[in-house]
């Protein structure tokens, strides 16, 4: 498909161009596109079955059965279903819940966690076939990855969570795309999510975190219903001076970038979703790799060690907003206790990273590492994402000095895991079902038809 942009300035209409290229798209064509999405349904799953006994799942549900409804969706990991907006809610959360699950540089956050979810909604309450599935799933990465290059570096600085302000909008068109919406009615459902759009990083840190990945596809789902029902709303809602772009971002970038080179190649593939092989934000992923490397190719002990410094370009932290965490979920999102873990040599594994309180010596040991910022460095071309790298530096007692830089860390873009890494991902996870992880891995990597999802489904439930 050629791009079919013919307006220019800041008249354009963002949401009715937007509309229009969504609804004559046939990313199903792109074979590389479609391998891409099956490999991004795996690791979502993996995500979602590690987390299958988290407390805060416990809290949902309850709030969910007692306000009860259809049973009709099933919840990964949980051997039950729920109704059309709360299994939304729930696999959304679930999903994102362990921050195991991919991530995008285009986005700043994470796409599957919200789309997935909606679309298991609409996959199991209209009939949809496999193939369908996977190019709506091609959409939403597309839009959501589109959304945060238009929406500005400043969304996320401010303190927007852009999984959420940015998925909610996404997921709602990935849905209405399913769905086989008009690009008039899909105008109407990016309006209903756009006025939806919210989720603070103040939050990072907390159960709140997660949550925001399942209100987004909720709320998207929520925006679907609303276009259905000819529910009144706007169709330019991401344009003019009181829209989702000037409001939340920047209007001029928007108009700019947003539907640039439309379908040239499709962002699920360049540059990719990053499949995680750590636990924690993916930040803090460079300098797991620093760390890990200093601790494999020196002997120091952690008692030898003076100091710890945490080179990083300006902003290139932002999302690692803890600097003195006291439990392993709150140490998802901290540089310092990801670098002290590895320089003790102990696993950056889930078990790290739950909300028990850090063992003591981890504890006494932050305070010997801290971070600084340099504007000098120059980036490299395959840094991931763009402009950003991570120094650690250690200088033991005795006065040796060891460095490790990481530009690009494993998993990411230029360096992602391997087909056959993803599906190892998910049989880890499942070592009690090895069955179903064989299945589920068999029936994503032949999803066609309708009877496919179908059985996809069945299995999730």
């Amino acid at each position: 498909m050629t791009n079919t942009n013919t307006h220019a300035g800041r008249d354009r209409r963002l949401t009715e161009e937007l509309a229009d290229l969504v609804v004559s798209s046939h990313p199903e064509n792109d074979d590389a596109a479609m391998a891409a999405a099956r490999l991004g349904i795996i690791d979502y799953l993996a995500a979602s079955f590690a987390a299958r006994e988290d407390l805060g799942t416990r809290k949902l549900w309850k709030i969910v059965d007692a306000e009860g409804g259809l049973a009709e969706v099933p919840v990964i990991g949980q051997r039950r279903k729920t109704s059309f907006l709360q299994a939304a809610l729930l696999n959304g959360y679930i999903g994102h819940a362990l921050d195991f699950d991919d991530v995008h540089s285009d986005v700043r956050g994470h796409p599957s966690t919200v789309l997935l979810p909606a679309l298991i909604s609409v996959a199991a309450t209209y009939p949809l076939s496999g193939q369908r599935f996977l190019s709506a799933y091609i959409i939403g990465v597309e839009v959501m990855a589109r959304l945060g290059r238009a929406v500005g570096d400043a969304h996320y600085i401010k303190g927007w969570h852009n999984t959420s302000t940015l998925g909610v909008i996404a997921a709602a068109v990935a849905a209405g795309y399913a769905k086989g919406f008009s690009a008039e009615k899909l105008q109407k459902a990016i309006g209903f999510a756009a006025t939806q759009a919210s989720g603070l990083r103040t939050q990072f840190g907390t159960e709140a975190k997660p949550l925001h990945a399942g209100l987004a596809a909720q709320s998207a789902l929520l925006a679907v219903k609303l276009a259905e029902a000819d529910f009144g709303g706007s169709l330019q809602a991401l344009d003019g001076e009181n829209g989702f772009f000037a409001v939340y971002g920047d209007l001029s970038l928007a108009t700019a970038v947003l539907l640039k080179d439309w379908s040239a190649s499709w962002r699920i593939t360049a540059p990719g979703l990053w499949f995680k092989i750590y636990p924690f934000c993916s930040a803090a992923h460079h300098a797991a790799d620093a760390a890990v490397r200093l601790a494999e190719r020196h002997s120091f002990a952690p008692t030898e060690v003076a100091s710890v410094r945490i080179v990083f370009p300006p902003g290139g932290d932002a999302a690692l907003i803890e600097r003195q965490p006291r439990t392993g979920e709150q140490g998802r999102f901290s540089v310092e206790y990801v670098v002290s873990l590895a320089l003790h040599r102990r696993s950056l594994s889930l078990d790290s990273f739950t909300a028990a309180p850090i063992q003591e010596d981890i504890l006494s040991f932050l305070p010997r590492a801290r971070r600084t910022y340099d504007s000098q460095i120059e980036p490299t071309p395959e840094a991931v994402p763009k402009g950003r790298f991570t120094i650690v530096e250690i200088i033991t007692k005795d006065g040796q000095v060891y460095q490790e830089r990481v530009d690009r860390p494993r998993g990411a873009p230029g360096n992602t895991l391997s087909t056959a890494d993803v599906q190892q991902k998910l049989t880890d996870v499942l070592t009690d079902a090895p069955a179903l992880a064989e299945q589920l891995v068999d029936t994503t990597a032949s999803l066609t038809t309708e009877a496919d999802l179908t059985r996809l489904l069945s299995l999730l439930a």
